[in-house]
């Protein structure tokens, strides 16, 4: 009985913060832990988690299974700078670059990623990290600048594992709704 009631209380959550942030664009297993600042055209692919206080600026997708800790901001990169004799706040902003974060993902709280940066599937984020390039996928990544720490499993036939997983829709992998809420 707890578990059905948990599990009604977040999809009913769920419902409003989506009219709330105006996402249209999310999986209907897709959930927010918490107050947050969202851009409307978030793409986020089911069973994706965004927790508490994140920061996420436009045009960010982010792939199935993927969480972002809390206070986990996608931003920057969007001030010109370069131009001579104007001070950068009266510069203008220039053009946003797509921010792509694959499946099954996991950023640490309080990470900085900047915008246009790809993160690849399986890959994860030391809590604290400032990411400003793009990150190897089934790789693990930390510091300021994030650098490659090791790769996230020991050899090849585990990553293909785990890659032909990935390609598996999620009703196949037997994993679901009910097992969040348990």
């Amino acid at each position: 009985m707890k578990n059905k009631f948990r599990k009604l209380f977040r999809k009913s959550k769920m419902i409003i913060l989506r009219k709330r942030y105006n996402l249209k664009h999310v999986d209907a297993s897709f959930y927010l832990g918490g107050r947050s600042k969202i851009a409307s055209d978030l793409i986020a692919k089911e069973y994706s988690y965004i927790g508490p206080n994140c920061i996420i600026y436009p045009k960010v997708s982010i792939g199935a299974y993927t969480m972002l800790a809390n206070n986990v901001s996608i931003i920057g990169g969007d001030h010109q700078y370069e131009k001579a004799g104007v001070p950068i706040i009266f510069s203008g902003r220039g053009i946003l670059e797509k921010t792509l974060i694959g499946s099954d993902v996991w950023i640490g709280a309080y990470s900085k990623i900047l915008t246009g940066v790809k993160i690849g599937d399986g890959s994860i984020i030391a809590m604290g990290s400032v990411v400003t390039k793009d990150v190897e996928p089934f790789s693990i990544y930390g510091g300021v600048p994030a650098k490659k720490i090791r790769d996230r499993f020991t050899n090849e036939e585990e990553k293909e594992l785990h890659k032909k997983m990935l390609k598996k829709p999620s009703s196949e992998l037997g994993y679901g709704f009910d097992m969040l809420c348990k």
